[in-house]
């Protein structure tokens, strides 16, 4: 990527930037922003941190959004969530332009997504598909198992595997027997964000398993959805915690905003 965002301030002029909205002070937002900002840095992409009170209302946050999407030189949108529970969520997600949504959040990358056809995917699915691909292990004709339903990982992760050509079933709360239908999985992806919520209980034995929870215990433990230590005994492959999907994420947040900052460069010389 370093070579890449060189070549492209080179032959445009400015980096290829993405601008980090956050609203409020809550301590893993500030934790993950910092940290995507250093690692942009190491590879030569520039960041654009702009933090507002918690206070801002809708309108004056949707300013500042439609600000950005006219700087032709921010190529892309990262919305910290959460946001207050003042500020409608999907309706300032709507105001990202799709070309700019590098995290794959608005309603119009979701219908994109959800209809086969280009556009920015959510990162942390986005992630899970390249290390299940980096393991050479085939997706195609597998029964894949997604278990949470969320709009940022679950669903998305669905529609991914979807297009991979996998047996998808989506699981949540409401569902019956929830271990023993995790248990047919060839792939599951634990996306619930309940800490060490999947025992072994929940695994076919050598299963490809995706850990994307970030949880916390009491004793303040980074886990993940899984336990860990039992499921591995059972699992063919487990992604660990951290250090699993969570710099997966942060990749594809880069590979995204690079192909944005292409795709903006490329219509501007039209």
């Amino acid at each position: 990527m370093a070579d890449l965002a060189a070549d492209f301030t080179k032959k445009h002029g400015y980096p290829v930037c993405l601008a980090i909205v956050q609203v409020g002070n809550n301590p893993s937002s500030e934790s993950y922003v910092k940290n995507n900002i250093k690692l942009f840095e190491q590879v030569g992409l520039k960041t654009d941190y702009r933090k507002t009170e918690e206070s801002i209302t809708q309108a004056q946050l949707e300013a500042i959004i439609e600000n950005i999407n006219k700087d032709p030189h921010i190529a892309g949108i990262l919305l910290q969530l959460p946001l207050p529970k003042h500020i409608d969520e999907r309706q300032i997600a709507s105001k990202i332009y799709p070309a700019k949504d590098v995290d794959g959040f608005n309603a119009v990358s979701a219908g994109n997504l959800y209809l086969g056809n280009d556009a920015f995917v959510p990162c942390t699915p986005a992630g899970v598909i390249e290390l299940i691909k980096a393991s050479r292990q085939p997706i195609s004709g597998k029964n894949a198992v997604v278990l949470g339903r969320s709009n940022i990982v679950g669903k998305p992760m669905a529609m991914l595997l979807l297009k991979e050509n996998a047996t998808v079933t989506i699981c949540h709360s409401k569902t019956q027997d929830l271990s023993k239908v995790c248990s047919k999985a060839d792939i599951l992806v634990a996306a619930i964000g309940k800490a060490e919520f999947v025992t072994k209980d929940f695994i076919k034995p050598g299963a490809m398993v995706l850990d994307v929870g970030i949880n916390f215990t009491a004793e303040g433990k980074l886990v993940g959805d899984c336990k860990a230590d039992e499921v591995s005994e059972i699992a063919g492959w487990i992604s660990p915690v951290p250090g699993g999907s969570g710099p997966m994420t942060v990749t594809m947040l880069m590979y995204n905003t690079y192909n944005a900052a292409v795709k903006l460069a490329a219509s501007k010389n039209k």
